[in-house]
């Protein structure tokens, strides 16, 4: 099984340098592991989709298509004579094996909090002697904001700033919410920023971010969950007007609010 699954792999390199050729495709022969990066970035989100869906065809598919991408990446890098495969997995094999102690060694971790503080205790362990870090370096900017936003938080808390517990959090939403709506009312004043009035909203997203991490659930998933939700309703909210000879823009207001509660009801059926 393990041979079969090396040719498999093996043949994706086939295919990459086919394309990458000199008979190849003008496109791929042009791309840079920078240029690539950006398709790598897409197809992730592609994947997070399938699997939020519960649509194992679609996962399968779209693992696929990043799996790709990784090759197609790594291929360019071992052809300028950097790394190759074997450096790459066995880099993160060793890595893997150092941060699971736990598993592979004689610490305990008996919790999934105690073993991600056992984590990060491996990682700064493993920076070079004499290099001063912030515990936020390891966040990516790129990532979307609401995912840096919880992980920014998280990493703050791990490090030993954060409230003690969730109701210190919603006094400071409380706080943030009361800062928003004296901005809104200076700016409906003529006074006031709009760039005031966006960091103060983007104030509130972040600390709605910390009341999802001590809630226990992700706000990007959440986000994901309520978007979903409210396309469904929608797109039940235009069928059921265009069933009944509506056309949206030509309704009132009223009509509007009929057809939504009957599109949330019909929508939350199925």
């Amino acid at each position: 099984m393990g041979e079969k699954k090396l040719d498999t792999i093996e043949a994706l390199f086939q295919l990459i340098d086919t394309l990458r050729g000199e008979n190849g495709c003008p496109w791929d022969r042009k791309q840079t592991p920078a240029s690539m990066a950006v398709y790598l970035a897409e197809e992730t989100f592609e994947v997070i989709e399938a699997i939020e869906a519960g649509d194992a065809g679609a996962a399968c598919e779209e693992l696929g298509d990043v799996l790709f991408l990784l090759l197609f990446i790594l291929r360019m890098y071992d052809g300028a004579g950097l790394f190759d495969l074997e450096a790459v997995a066995g880099r993160v094999t060793a890595k893997m094996v150092r941060r699971h102690p736990h598993v592979f060694g004689d610490n305990r971790a008996d919790t999934a909090s105690q073993v991600r503080r056992q984590w990060q205790a491996k990682k700064k362990t493993e920076k070079a002697p004499g290099v001063r870090e912030s515990c936020l370096d390891s966040v990516p900017s790129g990532l979307p904001a609401l995912l840096r936003a919880y992980r920014v938080s998280e990493r703050a808390a791990q490090a030993g700033f954060d409230w003690p517990e969730l109701a210190g959090v919603m006094e400071k939403f409380d706080e943030e919410w009361a800062e928003f709506n004296r901005e809104l009312d200076q700016r409906a004043a003529g006074d006031g920023s709009l760039e005031k009035l966006a960091m103060e909203f983007g104030d509130i997203v972040f600390t709605l971010a910390n009341v999802a991490r001590f809630a226990g659930f992700h706000p990007e998933t959440a986000l994901t969950g309520s978007v979903n939700k409210f396309t469904r309703r929608f797109k039940k909210m235009e069928t059921l007007l265009r069933a009944a000879g509506h056309d949206m823009g030509s309704v009132s207001a009223e009509t509007l609010d009929e057809f939504w509660e009957r599109a949330k009801k019909e929508a939350d059926r199925t």
